[in-house]
Order: C-alpha cells, then structure tokens, then sequence
C-alpha cells in the first residue's frame, strides 16, 4: 500500500494555474525540489511538516488537496507554488526578444514556475547533490526523512508514515556514521559539519536568507561542501533570489552549444548569465536547463 494510501484528503481544489503534464512534471521533479513523486497521474509531494497532493484536470487545470486533518496545508501549497507571483510577466520580461535561444525555451515550457522552498531543507538537499543525479538526491533525501525524520501523516496498518526531513538542530546530533547509511557518502560529512556550526549561531540560517543576493551567497559560502553552484541554486530555489544563476552539467552544456562559450570557466559564465539574462536570470536559468535536459 502506499503511504498516502489511506490518508483522509480534503476535496480537490482549483490553483489556478493551467500546464500541461510536462511542464508540472519539470517544476516538481526537475532538479529545483527533491520530494515530489508521481503515481498514476497525482503528484505526492512534503515539504516542511506539509503534504499535499497535485492533479492537473481533463483542462489541463492544476488542483491541489491536503489532508483533511491539515486544512493549512492549502495555504501552504499555494505559497510553496507562489501562486501570488506573476510567472508569465516575468518570463515576458526576460530578453527573448533578442535571444532566440532563450526563446525557443520559453515556448517548449509554458506556465514554468520556480517554488518557494524552505531555505533549512533547500540547503540539506542540495549538500546532498555533489556528483549526483536528481534520482539519486531524491534517494538520499527520502533515507534522510524515513531514518531521522518525525512523521507528518500516518496512514493504515501497520502504522506507515510520511516523514518530514530532520531539522538541522536534529541533525546536529546524529553520528556521521549514521547519516553515512543514507547514502550520502563524503556528504555525510559537511551535512555534520554544517549542523554543528548552525548549532553554534542561532539565526544564521534566517539572517543569511534575509540579505542580499551577494552578501547571502558568501556566507552560504562559508559552509563546508557549498561552493558557488551549491550556493546559487540554495539562494534561488529557497530564498526566491532570481539574480542567482547556478552553473552546472547542464548549464556548461547550454552556454557552450547555444551561446558558444565552451572556454569560459564556471565563474566567469555565473557573470556571463547574470549580465545577459539581466535581474531575472535564476529563471531564465530553468529554462535553459529544462530545455537542455529535454534534448
């Protein structure tokens, strides 16, 4: 049986929002979050001590529902999607006008969004991305939550949960070795390190999310395993940083075959991004990496 399976949900309820099945499977499972799966055409996702459920209707029409016992977990959903945001504006006000690249990407993903995650959990997840793939991280993630993490909902007998991911106060008193049984290998290590210096400076956490983009990537930084890439991606999928502009595999693969940058370094193309694409790049980031995957 599966986790939810019993689960009492709330009704269906209208987001909205109209996608088609591609463009919702990119923004739940397309390397931006860790903690969404799909079964028979319902998407499955927790994030925080929240769990909902996604659908898109015979429409195309995104629906959302909770569980019954959890009526504010609606209000949560439609702030993780940021349905208060205007994606479409702000993908008309990228330059596509004069980039047809970056054209070609907004036409091949309608309606893309970036969710607003919880900054803790954003960090925990992507120090566990180094050298892996998504279906990997999703791994590791789910290990995290099901050895060391409460559970939100139960359902059924034998008594099976969904488990929210450890805090990092929780994680700062687990034993590398045992967070090394969550496959996380070398990451065990700066995941631990990471805990015990948050330990250590209550607020940190909130402070670094409040400043601005360049102050708040130097101090992510500063944190064992967070290099620019890790930082980036950090800052614009949990803090909402859009000038962030993450280069990875797929961002190197973009700019050399599409921009013709093969001999730039990962800083320099960071810079290059956050010229070309202007305030706005972090999104115009998705694009090109949706799209690049998708080829």
């Amino acid at each position: 049986m599966r986790p939810d399976a019993a689960f009492a949900w709330a009704a269906w309820q209208p987001l909205g929002l109209s996608l088609t099945p591609r463009v919702l499977a990119e923004i739940l499972d397309g390397g931006q979050s860790f903690r969404w799966r799909c079964e028979d055409d319902v998407w499955t996702g927790i994030w925080s001590d929240h769990v909902a459920q996604l659908r898109l209707s015979s429409t195309g029409s995104l629906e959302g529902r909770v569980p019954a016992n959890a009526p504010h977990s609606l209000t949560a959903l439609r702030e993780y999607l940021r349905l208060d945001t205007d994606f479409a504006a702000l993908a008309d006000a990228l330059p596509w006008r004069s980039d047809p690249h970056l054209a070609a990407c907004l036409a091949a993903f309608p309606g893309l969004r970036l969710p607003k995650q919880p900054f803790g959990e954003t960090l925990l997840c992507f120090l566990c991305s180094a050298t892996k793939q998504i279906v990997q991280i999703k791994q590791m993630v789910a290990l995290l939550a099901q050895n060391h993490g409460a559970p939100i909902c139960r359902a059924g007998s034998p008594d099976p949960a969904l488990h929210r991911l450890p805090t990092w106060s929780e994680l700062a008193a687990i034993p590398e070795e045992k967070l090394r049984r969550c496959l996380l290998g070398f990451r065990a290590r700066y995941i631990q390190q990471t805990a015990l210096f948050l330990a250590a400076h209550p607020g940190w956490l909130e402070e670094t999310e409040s400043r601005p983009y360049p102050e708040a990537k130097a101090r992510l930084m500063e944190l064992p395993g967070v290099g620019e890439k890790v930082a980036d991606c950090v800052l614009l999928f949990g803090a909402a940083k859009l000038e962030a502009f993450p280069v990875d595999t797929w961002i190197l693969k973009a700019l050399a075959r599409r921009y013709h940058l093969a001999d730039w370094s990962p800083a320099q193309l960071t810079q290059f991004g956050r010229v070309h694409f202007g305030p706005l790049a972090g999104f115009a980031q998705q694009y090109l990496f949706a799209f690049e995957r998708s080829r």
